[in-house]
């Protein structure tokens, strides 16, 4: 009697060598979103007993298939539109102008004389990152000491509409703090608290597994003592009022002795 061990092994010879199959083997492919990709089946020229068959989702949706030298693209032009071909002579798969909602299991069957035999390609599109922004968070102080936060410069890292990114700050070449999303689509920050007179240099990473956009930090720029910038508002406030005066000084005369 065979045991349930020695028959899981002969299975998956049988499996193997039949139909060619390789469970675990998934071929990954990444693109930036807009751009284009090819599925390739490995194959020089499509014979003409050789049947082809492109799968999508986890449905294994038919989108696409050969069948004796005839090509049907069955649903694709629902899903794709015209952004999808597919090679009459090697069967491999174009897709233009990716979308993030074209990623997902991709699986190929190819039916001939010797067996069947599958591929599998796990495609992942990515969104074009923009760059992060950099400004002062004025509605929050320090939770430090009184002290410290009259000498701290509260700062947010943004980036907008973002999808499987992680968002960082660097000191120098050291990672300070670092954030990861996997689906999201709205505005992701992260903080940083620098000192008013700091000389370091900082700088904010957005990145995903294919790209990366990077701001540099000028703390004089973004960072201003609370003190400072009332002492010019009020500067510009002072300036205003008396251009205003002389405005007004200049109507009254002109109204009471015209020339």
């Amino acid at each position: 009697m065979w045991s349930y061990y020695q028959k899981s092994i002969l299975y998956l010879l049988l499996m193997n060598s039949v139909f060619g199959v390789d469970a675990d083997e998934v071929k990954s492919v990444s693109v930036k979103e807009g751009e284009f990709v090819t599925l390739l089946s490995d194959d020089t020229k499509i014979q003409t007993q050789h049947q082809i068959v492109w799968m999508f989702g986890p449905q294994d949706s038919r989108i696409a298939e050969i069948h004796k030298k005839n090509i049907d693209l069955y649903e694709s032009k629902r899903v794709f539109g015209d952004r999808l071909k597919l090679d009459g002579q090697t069967g491999s798969l174009n897709i233009t102008d990716m979308r993030i909602s074209d990623s997902g299991l991709y699986k190929l069957m190819i039916i001939s004389n010797r067996g069947t035999s599958y591929k599998r390609f796990d495609v992942r599109v990515y969104a074009r990152l923009s760059v992060p922004v950099i400004s002062r968070d004025s509605s929050q102080r320090s939770s430090s000491s009184e002290r410290s936060s009259a000498s701290t410069c509260l700062l947010l890292c943004s980036v907008m509409n973002v999808t499987r990114v992680s968002l960082s700050w660097y000191k120098g070449n050291s990672l300070l703090s670092s954030i990861s999303v996997s689906d999201l689509n709205i505005r992701l920050s992260l903080p940083l608290d620098v000192e008013y007179q700091d000389n370091n240099t900082y700088r904010c990473v957005v990145s995903n597994p294919i790209a990366n956009q990077t701001q540099h930090l000028n703390i004089k720029d973004v960072c201003r003592p609370y003190s400072d910038l009332l002492r010019s508002r009020l500067t510009l406030l002072a300036v205003a009022v008396m251009f205003i005066s002389v405005f007004l000084f200049w109507r009254f005369r002109t109204k009471c002795w015209p020339n």
